[in-house]
């Protein structure tokens, strides 16, 4: 079992089976997840520079974008087109946010749609509590694997099967790219005064914890805290707050309501930068068809709330 363990932190295929203790949190399993977080104490060992900083937020706005706009909007809902290879760099640039493979991500973010704040929604603060919709349903054994049922229509792509399979890879890759990049501009550009290690505390493990707790809080504060404008079946909000943090993803009642628009700020004064980005990227011609709400849906069980 402890080798077996160790194995599945980099090929998901060794894991516990889930009906083996389903609700269980194997702390080994999920150590590297705790030592990420214990990691960020780092930086009263290496500091900080701007470059650093700048880093760490450029790091966390592109993959907030993967994440939102093609983990969620593309993968989970298929809320526009795009081909074969950009779909595959924006999956790997979502994975190395260690946030698990493209299709584990839509497959149970699927599954909450179909059950969204019901008994078997897997991350709904009304039915299990906020702490375990804000951070332990996806440690849970039940919870390790993809849903392969609800995503069949991507699993003839093998390519993002091996992302999947070994969702460990990119976030290493990215990790050690930051390493390598600090050294050498600590020698080729020392008036910058970064070095290996503090571009890794500051670009990889500050900048991915944060963007863990910013993507969590749709799953569990879009849930509790906001205003509902229509009358969807769940307690899903709309937070303009959680919505600048997560480039637009706050607006979630609007996104239930109607799930399949690439646009989740239904208003103009609703601000959703994902959006704003999948146009960009579609007026370059990398995506295209992005789905519009209609206008009866916009009028559509107002709650007024």
């Amino acid at each position: 079992m402890f080798y077996k363990t160790i194995v599945s932190w980099f090929d998901n295929q060794a894991a516990v089976a889930a009906d083996e203790n389903p609700e269980k949190i194997q702390f080994l399993r999920v150590l590297p997840f705790i030592v990420l977080h214990l990691a960020c104490f780092a930086v009263f060992w290496v500091e900080f520079s701007p470059i650093a900083i700048a880093i760490a937020t450029l790091l966390y706005l592109l993959r907030m974008f993967a994440i939102t706009g093609f983990y969620h909007r593309y993968f989970a809902h298929k809320a526009f087109k795009t081909s074969r290879p950009v779909q595959f760099i924006f999956a790997f640039l979502a994975a190395s946010a260690a946030q698990r493979g493209p299709l584990w991500w839509a497959s149970h973010h699927r599954h909450h749609h179909a059950h969204s704040d019901h008994p078997e929604d897997p991350h709904s603060p009304k039915q299990h509590g906020f702490f375990w919709s804000h951070l332990s349903w996806f440690l849970a054994n039940k919870n390790f694997k993809s849903k392969n049922e609800r995503i069949k229509d991507w699993l003839h792509y093998p390519e993002l099967k091996l992302l999947d399979r070994f969702d460990a890879v990119a976030p290493i890759v990215l990790a050690l790219a930051l390493f390598c990049l600090g050294a050498w501009l600590e020698n080729s550009a020392p008036h910058l005064q970064t070095n290996g290690m503090q571009l890794l505390v500051w670009g990889f493990v500050i900048s991915t914890v944060f963007l863990y707790h910013m993507t969590f809080t749709v799953n569990s504060l879009a849930h509790v805290w906001g205003k509902r404008r229509f009358l969807t079946n769940d307690d899903s909000r709309n937070n303009p707050l959680i919505a600048l943090f997560t480039l637009g993803e706050g607006w979630h009642n609007n996104h239930h309501h109607f799930p399949s628009s690439a646009r989740q700020g239904f208003y103009w004064w609703e601000i959703d930068l994902t959006y704003y980005g999948l146009k960009i990227l579609s007026a370059l011609g990398l995506v295209w068809d992005l789905r519009k709400v209609p206008v009866d849906v916009l009028s559509q069980k107002r709650t007024g709330k």
